[in-house]
């Protein structure tokens, strides 16, 4: 899950695993597996950084 800011300024989590596409329009439209459509004040960068800050740490072996 990444933590995004919808537009109204309140945070959301969201599915990394569920995202088909990021659009950079005016404002960063999110649109899903499923469709539905998100708009968020993340910029397409933050939300790519962020996915794959998710990513390395589900997938990265655990170093003590």
């Amino acid at each position: 899950m990444i933590l995004l800011t919808r537009l109204n300024g309140h945070p959301l989590l969201l599915n990394a695993d569920l995202i088909e596409a990021v659009e950079p329009t005016p404002d960063t439209v999110i649109t899903m597996t499923s469709g539905n459509k998100l708009i968020v004040r993340d910029s397409m960068d933050d939300i790519q950084a962020k996915v794959v800050d998710f990513r390395r740490r589900i997938h990265a072996p655990n170093v003590s």
